[in-house]
């Protein structure tokens, strides 16, 4: 973005784009704020959902809004039954108005016998192109179409179309063009909690409107770049948090804070005002001398995603962490990670903040790796018991399609597997049965999973869902899969905590914990990127459990 030689003065351009954006939002607003609406009767058997982002459209299907023009946020669409549409086979939805109204129809742009054509409605208009975002669907343009006083048969024909609101028949409908994404590019479509079907798990109950670690907060000096993942505990009443710090070089461009990193040690009585404590491990920063897996290279470049874990045979803490290569050249430019584990050299639960002392290399690239694993892997690793052994979680991303590609030429993909061993100390062996890598949560993208179990015993993994940016169309969400035995997974849910705190994110990155609370109350710290700024702060929101849920859960897996 910047050149290593350009003299940037980062604050002073923020404030100015910051203020510049806001200024263009305000715009759009005052042009385009929502349309008012006209009250109407259901008359058959559909249910209604508010036009906003995640809205579910149709039921039987995982399709949610992504993108929506203002002038809908707001309105009261119809929830129509997603196969019975497509095939026509669907019983004709009645409305019951009390004057004339505008119905607010969206039409899918591609001619396939499954979508409702354009040339079918009567009576309409076009008042927004390309006005919708569903995931894994067209793009979505919408027409007003006129209805009298009364009930009247919303079925303008075969196909499926999506019913977006009412409003009264004076509303002014200007067209424009809203320039809204193809849902295709949100493929596969996923399900979000709270917005399909199924009940949810969680409800997101509450939490801080703004970052709880940001920019400018004591501890944060050094710290050019902010936080990444790692993890959060709590022991007796003190949480302790375990970020990967962003740290860089004052002086040099942003590139390097992801390079130069360091693994700190916070502490916190409530999750929110957080004090910094100590640096656990500092990394070198240094480059790579030569382009594949070599001993010439600083294998402890880059230092990231620490993850305690108490011990209780051993009565300590131990630590996994991961250490890269670091390329200036070739994507990714953290390569061949490598998990070391270390132990506090203090006994006890008391011994969290350590100091720790390395004991060596728990699991590598080598001769028993798999092509998924790809340029980044071993990627992260969490280990948690399940009966009398372990497994851990371990990742991989860029991957070679074979052997032949290593070590430049690697793909895009973000992947976990598991390892196993008997004890945390190791040895780890990689789980040979097939079942690598696990693509049941996501076919392409899971990062940084950290797992805990249920009241229920259902194990739990909560993990970066992938972001929706720099090119990528994932769910932006903080994620989750269950598992009854701790190997096989369900396909992620995801968790819209945008919906009861204050988005102050663009890119929502990586959960660092779930941790009880009392009362069905688990806390998450999670971080995140504000697109305004360098530093990327940290948040936490709170979420309640449905032991209801949570039981049928467990039943769907027996």
């Amino acid at each position: 973005m910047f050149s290593k030689n350009t003299k940037y003065n980062f604050k002073s351009s923020t404030v100015f784009l910051t203020l510049s954006l806001l200024l263009f939002q305000f715009s759009v607003m005052a042009q385009n704020s929502a349309w008012k609406p006209a009250s109407f009767e259901v008359v058959n058997n559909y249910k209604t959902f508010k036009t906003t982002q995640y809205a579910h459209v149709f039921s039987g299907s995982k399709h949610n809004v992504v993108r929506l023009a203002p002038e809908l946020q707001g309105l009261t669409g119809l929830e129509l039954p997603l196969d019975q549409y497509k095939k026509g086979i669907n019983s004709p939805l009645k409305l019951k108005f009390k004057e004339p109204v505008q119905v607010l129809i969206g039409v899918f742009q591609e001619n396939n016998p499954e979508y409702l054509p354009s040339d079918k409605l009567q009576n309409s208009k076009l008042i927004l192109e390309n006005g919708l975002t569903i995931t894994g669907l067209p793009p979505v343009n919408v027409y007003a179409v006129s209805y009298a006083k009364g009930t009247q048969t919303i079925n303008p024909g075969k196909g499926l179309f999506a019913i977006l609101g009412v409003v009264k028949n004076t509303e002014k409908l200007d067209f424009r063009n809203a320039a809204l994404p193809d849902g295709k590019l949100w493929n596969p479509t996923f399900i979000v909690e709270g917005f399909s079907d199924e009940k949810p798990l969680f409800e997101i109950i509450g939490g801080e409107n703004k970052a709880v670690v940001d920019e400018g907060m004591p501890g944060t000096e050094g710290i050019q770049g902010g936080f990444e993942g790692g993890r959060v505990v709590k022991a007796g009443d003190t949480y302790h948090m375990f970020p990967t710090e962003r740290a860089g070089e004052k002086g040099v461009d942003y590139y390097y804070d992801r390079v130069k990193t360091r693994i700190g040690h916070w502490t916190s009585k409530d999750a929110i005002h957080w004090k910094r404590e100590s640096t656990i491990y500092q990394a070198s920063g240094t480059y790579a001398i030569t382009e594949d897996d070599n001993p010439m290279n600083d294998r402890r470049a880059a230092i990231w995603s620490y993850m305690p874990v108490f011990n209780e045979k051993a009565n300590k803490w131990y630590g996994y962490y991961l250490a890269y290569t670091v390329s200036k050249t070739i994507e990714p430019n953290h390569s061949f990670g490598r998990i070391w584990r270390c132990e506090s050299t203090v006994d006890g639960i008391d011994g969290i903040g350590g100091p720790y002392k390395d004991m060596g290399i728990i699991i590598e690239p080598g001769l028993d790796s798999e092509p998924w694993e790809g340029r980044q892997g071993v990627a992260s690793f969490f280990p948690y018991k399940v009966g009398d052994k372990y497994f851990g979680f371990y990742s991989g991303a860029y991957p070679f399609n074979s052997w032949a590609d290593y070590p430049k030429k690697s793909g895009k993909g973000w992947f976990v597997g598991l390892a196993e061993s008997k004890t945390l100390e190791g040895p780890w062996s990689r789980i040979k049965d097939g079942s690598n890598p696990i693509k049941t949560m996501h076919p392409f993208f899971v990062e940084n999973p950290i797992v805990s179990q249920l009241p229920n015993g259902l194990y739990i993994a909560i993990f970066d869902g992938g972001p929706d940016g720099w090119g990528h169309h994932l769910p932006n969400m903080i994620a989750y899969s269950v598992s009854k035995d701790g190997k096989n997974w369900s396909e992620a849910r995801y968790l819209p905590i945008e919906t009861k705190v204050d988005k102050w994110w663009d890119i929502m990155r990586t959960p660092l914990c779930l941790i009880p609370e009392g009362n069905d109350v688990y806390t998450i710290v999670y971080a995140a990127i504000d697109l305004k700024k360098r530093f990327h702060p940290m948040g936490m929101v709170k979420v309640k459990l449905n032991k209801d849920v949570m039981e049928s859960r467990l039943l769907e897996m027996k």
